[in-house]
């Protein structure tokens, strides 16, 4: 049976060819590209949060509050900047339909 911490790794090859394709597409609203990026940001950032947590508290991540809320708040910035950007594409499209 495969852990979920590989199936946790391997899914991030699918999501780096996801973030390949629409950083070449010129209709990804620019702002909501980086949301998608900041998705990595939240990876790159609880991953070492994960481990300390298991080092220096013998826990798992989400019972270190502190350190889970660190983490977690990189997700909602890139959140916040998907649906401002994808916002801001709708607003853009209406306008030019009118």
């Amino acid at each position: 049976m495969i852990s979920k911490e590989t199936l946790f790794a391997l899914s991030l090859f699918p999501y780096l060819g996801f973030l390949w394709f629409i950083s070449r597409s010129p209709q990804m609203p620019r702002l909501a590209l980086y949301g998608f990026y900041g998705t990595l940001v939240f990876v790159a950032i609880t991953i070492p949060a994960g481990i300390y947590a298991q080092l220096h508290y013998g826990e798992s991540l989400a019972n270190v509050d502190w350190l889970h809320g660190g983490a977690e708040l990189f997700l909602t910035l890139s959140n916040i900047l998907l649906v401002i950007g994808f916002g801001q594409a709708i607003r853009q499209l209406k306008m030019n339909s009118q």
